[in-house]
């Protein structure tokens, strides 16, 4: 599964860049938790949570990002924002995927908020 979560947010990445956004990191890890994708939309940092579910029986990808994922997401991000000089206005956006073989990818904007 390892390998089909990084083809996971190697597609992600490739549809965030056609969509404009510029990666900033990859695979951000802190002793919080880590972050797939660090990008840039405009002025804005996002930071990018990828899933990939074959199958919608305990909810489906997004589901899978729950409150205790979605904590550690922001400890992580909060242990990246502390390392800049300015506070940038930032967002969490999660890219959803059913398969890696079939390319459908949703992309949720402000998946969540800090």
């Amino acid at each position: 599964m390892i390998q089909r979560g990084a083809q996971a947010e190697t597609l992600a990445a490739q549809y965030l860049l056609q969509q404009g956004l510029k990666l900033i990191a990859q695979n951000y890890r802190s002793r919080f938790g880590e972050i797939d994708l660090i990008m840039q939309d405009g002025t804005t940092l996002v930071f990018v949570e990828v899933r990939l579910r074959r199958n919608a029986d305990f909810g489906g990808a997004a589901a899978s990002i729950d409150a205790h994922k979605q904590q550690r997401i922001i400890r992580t991000a909060q242990h990246y924002l502390a390392h800049l000089a300015r506070t940038p206005p930032c967002r969490f956006d999660a890219v959803l995927m059913d398969g890696i073989e079939n390319g459908h990818v949703q992309w949720l904007k402000n998946a969540f908020h800090a």
